[in-house]
């Protein structure tokens, strides 16, 4: 019998419905922790960083936002999480 869960194809990405264009690619930026008012829209209302899937950013990029929203929280300019009621 073969194994239906086989070897390296259960860490593949999906990327089927990934139809969004990545927006730092579009405008031909970068992330950058001195934008940190427009990191909102990757954020979830607890504070946490949106997969790339979900947000439409690209891997390459996603990473990049990761390391930048890190630095903000980091130097106080966004919180850690959000106080849960």
């Amino acid at each position: 019998m073969k194994n239906s869960r086989g070897g390296k194809d259960k860490f593949k990405i999906p990327t089927k419905g990934r139809g969004k264009e990545c927006l730092f690619c579009k405008e031909k930026s970068s992330p950058r922790w001195e934008d940190y008012s427009k990191f909102s829209i990757y954020l979830s209302n607890r504070g946490r960083i949106l997969s790339a899937p979900i947000t439409g950013v690209c891997m390459k990029h996603q990473r990049r936002l990761a390391v930048a929203v890190k630095q903000c929280r980091h130097l106080g300019l966004l919180p850690f999480t959000t106080k849960a009621e």
